[in-house]
């Protein structure tokens, strides 16, 4: 909802201030402008990217525009299901979360925690690690090691579809400036015409220059961010989960393996130490 508010106050206060100044906003409608400079921005992003990559940001972009979970209701299922996972292992041995790490789709424990269980990236990680860890001895550095690395791939393959959009957002003034020269070179071959058709080609030349600035700065280029923000968010469950693990496998209890997560939660919806506390009271009562 936030996102479609921004776009109206966009839209609102750019061609509202235009007709407010006096402009007609049918002067606005340049179809071949709109052409030129959009087909080579999407030209160019089919020529730079692979084609994962433009999937991925697809999907991005319409997982954007889509009612997020409550960020503190789903790291609070985090913090409850590694505190249970990890209560298992000390309880039980790894070997009594085999039936939950294999078979995770289908687990009576995580199909209690809708939001993690629906992030299958989050599961992925989960399950994977887990699993690692029950195939070998590890030393916590080890762990936090090979947890870096995988959270630094996935950081780079999961931002690439916001840099290209980043990329694509920076090169549309260009693209309205080789618009707008085209339709300059229209009007040059029009001089000997009457001067109100020199005029509306010129104008149609600002316009490509104006459509060039507007959807770097007004679109391409604050939906680029907001897909950045999404994955960073998308990153810290995952960076919340390497610490608790980690912490988990040096020898700590679960309430301080899991509160090593919890600390690494944005302050806005970080819970404090003792409403964690209740959380894990609640579940076990």
């Amino acid at each position: 909802m936030q996102k479609f508010v921004g776009l109206g106050i966009i839209l609102l206060c750019v061609f509202g201030g235009f007709m407010l100044a006096g402009g007609k906003l049918a002067v606005m409608w340049q179809p071949a402008e709109l052409l030129i400079i959009l087909g080579a921005g999407i030209g160019s992003m089919l020529i730079a990217n692979p084609k994962y990559v433009l999937v991925e940001l697809k999907n991005q972009f319409f997982a954007s525009f889509k009612k997020e979970a409550d960020r503190g209701e789903v790291m609070k299922e985090l913090l409850l299901v590694m505190h249970t996972l990890m209560e298992m292992v000390r309880n039980k041995g790894l070997k009594s979360i085999d039936d939950h790490i294999e078979n995770w789709e289908t687990s009576s424990l995580f199909l209690q925690y809708e939001h993690i269980h629906s992030d299958h990236l989050l599961m992925h990680f989960i399950t994977d690690n887990f699993r690692m860890m029950s195939m070998g001895k590890m030393s916590s550095h080890e762990l936090e090691h090979v947890l870096e690395s995988e959270i630094e791939a996935l950081e780079d393959d999961l931002l690439k579809p916001s840099e290209a959009l980043h990329t694509t957002g920076e090169a549309m003034p260009g693209f309205g400036i080789l618009a707008a020269v085209m339709g300059i070179i229209i009007t040059m071959s029009s001089l000997d015409g009457p001067l109100m058709m020199i005029g509306l080609h010129v104008g149609a030349a600002l316009v490509g220059t104006f459509l060039g600035i507007f959807f770097c700065y007004c679109l391409f280029e604050p939906v680029g961010e907001s897909l950045a923000a999404r994955v960073h968010n998308q990153l810290l469950l995952l960076t919340c989960v390497k610490t608790m693990m980690v912490s988990h496998i040096s020898g700590k209890s679960p309430v301080l393996s899991v509160d090593s997560g919890r600390k690494l939660i944005d302050r806005e919806i970080k819970p404090t130490f003792v409403e964690m506390e209740q959380w894990l009271n609640s579940k076990e009562g």
